[in-house]
């Protein structure tokens, strides 16, 4: 146990008090990227809504090129669960 003069912490806390500070670090990693990933779909789907509409022949490459911000969100979640685990 630790003295702190007013609260004694003991090690069951810490314990508690770090798996909390994992599962923060966990939910900013998913979450942060996944508002990323989406500021970026903002952009890229617009643009590519606007080429389609023009040129039909490119909507393979639109799609693409939307698809490709979600796989950072997919990075997010795999750092997040090797944080948790």
């Amino acid at each position: 146990m630790v003295d702190l003069g007013v609260a004694t912490l003991t090690l069951e806390m810490v314990a508690e008090n770090q798996m909390g500070m994992k599962a923060i670090g966990a939910a900013l990693a998913v979450g942060l990227t996944g508002i990323g990933a989406g500021l970026a779909e903002m952009s890229i789907g617009s643009a590519a809504v606007g080429a389609t509409a023009e040129n039909k022949d490119i909507f393979g490459m639109a799609l693409l090129l939307t698809v490709i911000p979600e796989t950072i969100v997919i990075f997010g979640l795999v750092v997040s669960l090797l944080i948790l685990f």
